[in-house]
């Protein structure tokens, strides 16, 4: 029992268990799933299905973090390749063909790969501080994806591309199975061969894993590709779900998100040790709270500071000082062993 409340995964699986259960005591229909033409409808399955973007913003946020980086661009990088994919759409002769939306599914994500190595090249070969170099792509981004767009907001007809949203495969949501595989390439890139262990070694002490001939520059490189790719798919996600290319809303505060599900995760901001289930448990925890802030009708002006409460009072849970002094506090109440002889 000891091992397993000492599990670094412990508490974010109780946060998250919490935030459930308080959910069906309020609404009894949170946990609800009916069938319907063989797919899955509910609550739980619309945040498996709006979980998607975040989770892979998020993914590529933890093997960035791990090298004891940032990237702050991850929403502007959404906003050009959802852009660039509808900007090709629209201006194609058939907006229908599977054939057309691939290779704007392939031009947006490219792009955003693109910007990705970008970002990489200053942090790893450069130099720049991290929060730095993801801080000019973040405010130029934007202004990347009004210039493609022309300034509007773009939008387009296709049934193809709005199947990578709001379609189903199995009974499921098609991005879930989209977020899944996402899942389980990292895990395996990172736990099933030694990039994992080279990671961590670069986010504790880059500096002596180079020495040690660990490639940290090709390492952290990687790390803000990476991440560039799966926003470039995030942003293809999100820009199907609405059908619009919306520079100014797409990715909007997602990088703020994506660190919240991470650091919920376990994940030390100060690099090395990291933990993809941890990320993931994150991401489903942050979903699951903003569904909990539109079921409660709380306003969106007043959402955000009820957001980072709950997200203050998770965080102290899984504080290891904060369950120390509740520890010893609970203690000091008890009966010693004298007394319960009496």
């Amino acid at each position: 029992m000891i091992h397993i409340v000492k599990h670094r995964l412990f508490w974010p699986v109780c946060a998250l268990i919490v935030l459930i259960i308080v959910n069906t005591i309020a609404r009894p229909s949170f946990i609800a799933v009916t069938v319907q033409n063989g797919q899955l409808y509910g609550p739980l399955i619309d945040i498996l299905r709006n979980s998607a973007p975040l989770m892979l913003v998020a993914l590529g946020m933890t093997i960035v973090i791990a090298t004891r980086g940032i990237d702050l661009s991850v929403g502007a990088i959404m906003a050009v390749s959802g852009a660039v994919a509808l900007t090709f759409i629209s201006g194609s002769a058939d907006p229908n063909s599977l054939g057309t939306v691939l290779v704007a599914i392939l031009l947006g994500v490219s792009v955003a790969l693109v910007l990705g190595v970008w970002n990489g090249f200053l942090v790893a070969v450069v130099g720049v501080q991290p929060i730095i170099a993801t801080l000019v792509l973040m405010l130029a981004g934007r202004g990347m994806a009004l210039l493609i767009t022309g300034g509007f907001i773009t939008t387009i007809n296709s049934a193809p591309y709005k199947f990578m949203a709001q379609g189903y495969v199995f009974g499921l949501p098609f991005a879930f199975f989209v977020s899944l595989a996402a899942i389980l390439l990292v895990a395996s890139a990172q736990r099933r061969t030694a990039l994992g262990v080279l990671t961590e070694a670069v986010g504790i002490n880059p500096e002596a894993s180079r020495l040690a001939g660990v490639r940290s520059r090709g390492i952290i490189w990687g790390a803000y590709a990476l991440s560039g790719l799966l926003a470039g798919f995030a942003g293809v996600l999100y820009s199907s779900n609405i059908m619009a290319a919306d520079a100014n809303a797409a990715g909007l505060y997602i990088e703020l998100d994506a660190i919240l599900a991470v650091v919920l995760g376990g994940t030390s901001l100060m690099g090395g040790k990291f933990s993809i289930a941890g990320t993931v448990i994150g991401v489903f925890t942050i979903q699951t709270l903003k569904s909990t802030i539109t079921f409660l009708g709380v306003p969106p002006a007043v959402s955000p500071l009820f957001l980072a409460l709950v997200v203050v009072a998770v965080v102290l849970i899984q504080s290891p000082r904060m369950r120390g002094w509740i520890g010893r506090s609970a203690s000091a109440f008890r009966p010693t062993t004298t007394e319960a002889a009496r």
